[in-house]
């Protein structure tokens, strides 16, 4: 491919994967995260099995940082080509502790329990912005470079609960809701300039997030967990490098006259009824 990736929250497991695998198709890869030290490990992981990579501090919240950031890959390895906004997740605050409400909920007053009255609008808007806003300011940055040039795309990273919301979880359901909707309005308004834009949505992958959330400390299932694998027809969860053969096809040339798809990638999750 020969391109010039950026991923954005590539610090991460899912992400540091994907770096990997574009890395070794013989794309430069900019390696972009709010914590170097994650960045860095990265970058050099790819750089030791003779990759070309370099690690950058960035913060997709804030745009000088993303600006200086560009012109770090700008004058390392040139131009991007390809963004990959991965950058994303959830916060305690803006989580209910139920998936249903009853009406005993509203006498428990212990400081953990959470309705969805007592949900904080900060917390909220937390998320909002590190899933909506992290997506939509690295593509303004970003995607300039891409204009006019041939083979240019931007990647975003939705999930599976963007199509049907899941329980607890209203901040992060809506806020993945509007990544897909900004992917298809993106794809439309960058379709007279040749740069394509479309969104992978994972179902349940094991991250450094959720993980304690799904899993116990001896490796079996939660009661949440295990409600998940019940509803994902494959039966388990996904693995990191399930996302890279549906990254690449949107990374490349095969998918050329593909914008504005949101792909789920969740083992039947989306799919499923429950019956």
């Amino acid at each position: 491919m020969n391109k010039v990736i950026v991923l954005t929250g590539a610090g991460g497991v899912l992400c540091s994967t994907l770096a990997e695998a574009l890395a070794k198709k013989g794309n430069k890869i900019a390696v972009l995260d709010l914590r170097i030290e994650a960045a860095e490990k990265v970058a050099n992981k790819i750089k030791d099995v003779g990759g070309t990579a370099i690690a950058v501090a960035a913060d997709v919240l804030k745009k000088e940082s993303l600006e200086v950031a560009r012109n770090e890959v700008n004058d390392i390895l040139g131009s991007c080509d390809i963004l990959i906004n991965g950058a994303g997740g959830n916060h305690p605050l803006g989580t209910t502790s139920n998936p249903f409400l009853y009406k005993e909920d509203l006498l428990n007053d212990s400081d953990d329990f959470k309705t969805f009255f007592d949900l904080d609008s900060e917390g909220i808007k937390f998320v909002f912005d590190l899933n909506f806003i992290g997506t939509l300011l690295p593509t303004q940055v970003f995607a300039r470079d891409m204009v006019g040039k041939e083979g240019c795309s931007v990647l975003n990273i939705s999930s599976m609960n963007a199509f049907t919301p899941l329980t607890k979880i209203p901040a992060y359901s809506g806020a993945k809701a509007a990544v897909s909707n900004f992917t298809q309005w993106l794809a439309v308004h960058f379709s007279k300039v040749g740069i394509r834009v479309n969104a992978l949505a994972p179902g349940f992958f094991l991250t450094d997030q959720n993980r304690s959330l799904l899993t116990h400390e001896d490796g079996s299932l939660t009661q949440r967990g295990q409600q998940i694998i019940d509803q994902t027809p494959m039966g388990r969860y996904g693995e990191p490098e399930d996302l890279i053969g549906t990254t690449l096809w949107l990374c490349g040339e095969g998918s050329k006259f593909v914008t504005g798809v949101v792909v789920p990638i969740d083992g039947g999750f989306a799919a499923y009824s429950g019956v």
